[in-house]
Order: structure tokens, then sequence, then C-alpha cells
């Protein structure tokens, strides 16, 4: 469209002539847009979230996941047009669908990471939901809406508090397990940051991770998905994220600061035995099954590690 690319040369002449001035420009864009629909679609996700949580209503729950992906799909359009000079190289399988449902696992440097697969899945794959931590919930708009969307919320206790109350740790497997549920009879990309945490170089050393560029990854959030959801997985997806010049804070996204980005993603299957032994519960109850488990992620880890090394050189 002509308007559109008047505002694409508009946001390049301003980066590559004023880049102060471009930048400012990106960020105020994106704030604008951001603030604006969360003002803007405030009520509707209060009103729809409210009825479906009271009546059940799936019409409810679907107008609720259409204004979700207005709100990201906006977003988006702000990566398109107000973020210039992009080397943005995804490589994805041509067969997903919008109407399947699949497990995501990632590996998680930053805030952006979360933006960059809500980008990627436009279009693509259907709403992408992740592992939240309850206290969110108290975000004005954001927080309600995870609730709303279904998104496994859960409640961060200490080792030594849960060793005192182990009841606080069933609680919190009780509200994936029932937020997981939820999701069964629509469309879904569940999301899960497998290393449990961002990456920095003192949690890498501190871990003593066998990995380059990965923490060690953690097994109770995929596993407990995967017996909640398992029967009806279309895929497992393996996304693999790169910044070549640096892990970015979140403010660079809006201010157009990451020019060079990499994402891979590809499938990954449970192996039958394992697949076998988690829908039957042996995860939380059977130390083969978790070693199992933890064979299979280590190899999982190994290959991403290595992709991350070949994307970042292929950027060279």
């Amino acid at each position: 469209m002509p308007s559109l690319k008047k505002i694409d040369s508009l946001y390049e002449t301003l980066h590559d002539k004023l880049p102060p001035v471009g930048k400012a420009a990106s960020f105020l864009t994106g704030a604008g847009v951001i603030t604006a629909n969360s003002i803007g679609v405030g009520l509707p996700i209060w009103t729809l979230g409210a009825a479906k949580v009271l009546t059940g209503s799936k019409l409810a729950d679907k107008a609720l996941i259409e204004i979700t992906k207005y709100w990201i799909n906006s977003n988006n359009a702000v990566i398109d047009h107000a973020l210039p000079h992009k080397d943005w190289r995804i490589t994805m399988p041509d067969d997903l669908s919008e109407d399947k449902q699949y497990l995501l696992v990632s590996n998680h440097q930053s805030w952006v990471d979360t933006s960059i697969v809500q980008y990627i899945s436009q279009d693509t794959l259907p709403l992408t939901r992740f592992f939240t931590k309850f206290d969110l919930i108290y975000i004005p708009v954001v927080g309600q809406a995870f609730y709303f969307l279904d998104f496994p919320m859960m409640k961060r206790f200490s080792a030594k508090a849960m060793e005192k109350n182990p009841e606080l740790k069933k609680q919190n497997l009780i509200e994936a397990k029932r937020a997981c549920r939820q999701l069964k009879d629509k469309p879904f990309a569940l999301l899960n940051y497998l290393e449990g945490t961002r990456f920095t170089q003192e949690k890498h050393d501190q871990q003593q991770s066998p990995y380059q560029h990965l923490l060690k990854p953690r097994a109770g959030g995929l596993s407990l998905a995967i017996n909640a959801l398992g029967e009806q997985l279309d895929s497992i997806l393996d996304v693999t994220i790169v910044y070549p010049d640096g892990t970015p804070d979140y403010d660079d996204l809006w201010k157009g600061n990451i020019r060079r980005l990499g994402v891979d993603v590809t499938r990954i299957k449970v192996p039958d035995e394992l697949y076998a032994a988690i829908m039957e519960g042996g995860y939380d109850r059977d130390e083969a099954t978790k070693a199992m488990m933890f064979d299979w992620l280590e190899d999982i880890w190994q290959q991403k590690d290595a992709r991350i090394t070949q994307m970042l050189s292929e950027f060279a």
C-alpha cells in the first residue's frame, strides 16, 4: 500500500539522517500504540472475561481471543513499519496452522523474546500463551487478560517455604493443569522457556552449565503440559532465538535497535517410551521417567546449542 510505503520511508529517513530522532519516533509510536490498545481493549477484555468465567460462554472466549489477536497484530504492525533496516532471518516449517495445537519450547535471553514469538506467530500459529508468574495478575488489563485467556499462572515459592508446606507445590500444579485443560478444545500455542529464567553469564557460571549459550533445561513444566495435553497435540516446536549484536533490553525493540535477529523453528518428537510414561503420570513419581526426560532434553539442548553457534556465525 502506498501509504504504508510512505510511512516506512519516513522512519528510514529519520533513522538514517537523524538517528536519535528516528529512535525516539519509533519508540513513541510503539509506546503510543501499546498504550492506546491497552486502554481501548481494557473494558471489552474485562466484560468478556467476566462473562466467560461466570457462564463458560464459548462465544465470549472466542471474542476475547480475537480482541487479543488484534492487540498483538497492532504491535506487530509497529515492528513492520516503524522499525527500519531489519535483518531478521526467520525459518519455520511451512505447514503450521492457526487451527492446531502446539507446545513451544524456547531459549530465553530477554523480555523481547515473547514479543518475537508473538511476531513470528502472526497468521502462522494460534494465539501464544506461556507460563507466567501469578503476581502479574495485578497489572491492569494485561494481568487480567492472562487469566481470562487461560495462561498457566504459577506462584513462585521459595524452596524453604515449599519444604515447610508441600501443599504450596501442589497448588501450583493444580492451577497449571487447570489452565492447560482449559485449552483442550481450542487452538493454542503454549510457550515454555525451559531454562526457567533469562540467560546471563553469571547464572551460566553459577550453574556450571555444560552448554555454551544455554542454561540447564528444566523438565517439570513441559512434562506437565504433555501429560495434560499430549493426546491432542499436533506438534512440539523448538524455537531458537539469537541476537547477534548482544542481548537487548525491552526498549531496544521499540527504538529499532535490534537490527539483526535470527529465529529458527523446528519440530521435535518425544520418544514413544518417554511419552507413554509421562502420560501415565510417571514424571511425578518415577525416577526412571525423570531420567529419560532429562536425557531427551539434554540431547535437544545440545542440538540447540550447536544451532545457536551456527546461526550466529551466519551473521558474521
